[in-house]
């Protein structure tokens, strides 16, 4: 085994190999750029190099510089994660020839299915069933329109090289072939690089499904089941599960043999994925399935099989490339209940999913599983990191198992509930409504699904009165007082009547006032401009955390960001003329994001403040250079000094 390997990777995949490789006592080196470097994986990892600045092209795509950092660290062998350089038959050979090991297959197997035209023959040759269509190598739009004629329409389009929907188009009559034939080939080739294309047969109810394979060098395969990847929006993956819902015993029996006999066909070595294309029309039948294509790699969902099946993947790579053989054989591989894993994005569903940014000042992920069920998250950020444009926007993938489909998808459904993140616009109110959904539910799910149903899943619901009510206690920071006295977070508190704080709040185009009052009995009335009737909430009531310029309140599967001033916001405007920035509240310093010396922007996140067990992300209040900045694990009091600025001369 290993003494020592190089992830040459990012993010939450960097951190879910450094976590099996702790467990086999292997040593961890981190590569990072500009924009990763406190990041979670650089943490967690032994050792961390920087390899350049933000951009891939100029760091995570850098062979030389991901090669050098391996020798110079004393790294035996190259972990590369998935994206990026996973599938890069040349970053193969370039590391094999630096003496190291790859830790996945060969630059020759790699090759053999990069390009779908030329995977589709192999497999065609191999007796792998293959999607009625034209794999060639004319590209002429005579021959591609009459190719398309003896198939039937509706026919796909689709990129040879690439994947993720890329050069992609649906063609209804042969009068809509050549306009999208020409788009295909302008998105493949800006895309890919490469603008050939396949035409195949429009599958009309398809289902995606996908088998786990598993190789060695002794020329051993098995499988470990199959994953549903049925749940996409515009051709990526969103919710995916194992086993397949609706999966008969001779389905699985002929596509998990299939799959086997794909990865025999270019005696492939360690772990891989053979997607099928499945028409679920009349049911799932074993004569309606095709290959699509393979990924050479560990896949982005391979969390819901490591749930059903107890084995985990990445100590099997890790093994099969120092040599050893499989550690299971088929026969020995069960499969066990039912997982879902479910992606979450930092992105816009109600705006088309656009991607968004931000700094996750607030995130908290179920504490424990549900009644029942077994959860795991899969994350590379933490409270205070902030979502880079440079890259994939995922925050975290959150994964559940449970003895049968309902109960998996009840436990799912819980714990996106209980998921809190602030910061930035997420999907997890899309993925809540998809997993509640009634065709989801019963399991009668296909990749079309989403689309027909896109409307209803994005729709954002208006905050409710009690919503907004939480909102303007949490604004008035009441929700978080200094001291276990009910009055010491409103100034002014007298013995004989209520003291009030008013205050503000906008949500999307509609601003309201508040007032928030004490009462004696330690609760608090909210009566909010325009609603019929105030409202008694306590701390425990509420579930909303303020961050700067903002509160977001999390009633049930929504969260609701309303913009206000509120306690933190107000002492950074207070510590904005001056050379300190003070606690707001009493609390931990729990983590630390700069260092004496260091040049920061307004707004930057400076340290997180643990208080009444809530996060709070302390900020820059304006530019200027750290002097001194307190101890992760300090405990302060409220108006403890935690960041004091270096006096800067006036430039005007």
């Amino acid at each position: 085994m290993f003494s020592k390997i190089l992830i040459a990777n990012r993010g939450e995949i960097a951190v879910r190999v450094i976590r099996t490789a702790r467990l086999l006592g292997i040593k961890t080196v981190a590569v990072y750029s500009d924009a990763d470097a406190r990041s979670l994986h650089v943490a967690q990892a032994d050792e961390a190099v920087h390899i350049g600045p933000s951009p891939v092209g100029e760091s995570y795509l850098r062979t030389d510089r991901i090669v050098a950092a391996a020798l110079a660290t004393g790294a035996e062998a190259i972990h590369p994660g998935y994206g990026f350089l996973s599938e890069n038959p040349e970053f193969v050979e370039a590391v094999e020839a630096a003496g190291l090991v790859f830790i996945g297959p060969s630059a020759a197997s790699i090759r053999a299915m990069g390009l779908k035209d030329a995977a589709k023959r192999l497999m065609e040759k191999a007796g792998v069933p293959v999607v009625p269509g034209y794999h060639g190598d004319d590209q002429g739009l005579v021959l591609l329109a009459g190719k398309a004629r003896e198939i039937g329409y509706p026919v796909l389009i689709k990129a040879r090289a690439g994947g993720g929907g890329k050069g992609m188009r649906r063609v209804e009559t042969p009068d809509d072939f050549a306009d999208a034939l020409a788009g295909a080939k302008r998105e493949a080739k800006a895309a890919f690089g490469d603008d050939r294309v396949l035409v195949e047969k429009y599958v009309d109810k398809p289902r995606h499904i996908e088998v786990q394979v598993f190789g060695d060098n002794f020329g051993n395969a098995v499988h470990l089941y199959e994953r549903d990847c049925s749940a996409q929006r515009r051709h990526q993956k969103v919710i995916e599960e194992a086993p397949a819902p609706g999966m008969t015993a001779e389905l699985r029996k002929a596509m998990t043999e299939a799959a086997v006999k794909a990865a025999k066909a270019i005696r492939y070595s360690g772990a891989g994925t053979i997607e099928f294309i499945v028409d679920a029309s009349e049911g799932l039948r074993p004569d309606r399935f095709w290959f699509m294509e393979m990924n050479t790699r560990l896949q982005v969902e391979h969390p819901v099989t490591e749930m059903v099946t107890g084995i985990d993947l990445v100590e099997w790579q890790l093994r099969v490339a120092a040599g050893e053989k499989l550690p299971r054989g088929q026969s020995e591989i069960k499969l066990d209940g039912h997982a879902f894993e479910a992606r979450i994005y930092a992105e816009d569903p109600a705006r088309g999913f656009l991607p968004a940014t931000g700094t996750l000042h607030h995130l908290r992920f179920p504490e424990a599983a549900p009644a029942s069920a077994a959860m795991r998250i899969e994350t590379g950020v933490r409270s205070g990191d902030a979502i880079s444009p440079y890259y994939d926007p995922m925050i975290a993938k959150l994964v559940v198992h449970g003895r049968d489909r309902p109960s998996a998808l009840k436990a799912l459904d819980i714990a996106l509930t209980e998921t809190e993140i602030a910061g930035s616009v997420t999907n997890i109110a899309f993925l809540s409504a998809l997993a509640r959904d009634g065709d989801f539910a019963a399991g009668d799910v296909d990749t079309g699904l989403i689309g027909r149903k896109q409307d209803g899943l994005t729709e954002r619901e208006a905050p409710s009165e009690r919503a907004i009510a939480i909102a303007a206690f949490a604004a008035s920071g009441a929700a978080v007082p200094a001291s276990p006295d009910p009055w010491s977070s409103l100034a002014g508190y007298a013995h004989f009547h209520q003291v009030a704080r008013t205050v503000k709040l906008s949500f999307a185009d509609h601003t309201v006032s508040a007032a928030v009052a004490a009462r004696p009995s330690g609760r608090f009335d909210i009566a909010v401009d325009g609603l019929k009737q105030s409202l008694s909430l306590s701390p425990e009531d509420t579930r909303a955390v303020a961050w700067p310029g903002h509160v977001t309140v999390f009633d049930d599967h929504q969260a609701y960001t309303f913009s206000v001033t509120d306690l933190l916001s107000r002492s950074e405007e207070d510590a904005g003329g001056g050379d300190s920035l003070r606690a707001p509240m009493p609390g931990l310093v729990k983590v630390v994001r700069a260092e004496a010396g260091e040049a920061v922007k307004k707004g930057q996140p400076l340290l997180v403040l643990e208080a009444m067990k809530m996060e709070h992300t302390i900020a820059a209040p304006h530019d200027g250079i750290v002097e001194a900045i307190a101890a992760e694990g300090a405990q302060v009091t409220d108006g403890t000094v935690l960041v004091r600025f270096a006096e800067i001369a006036d430039q005007s």
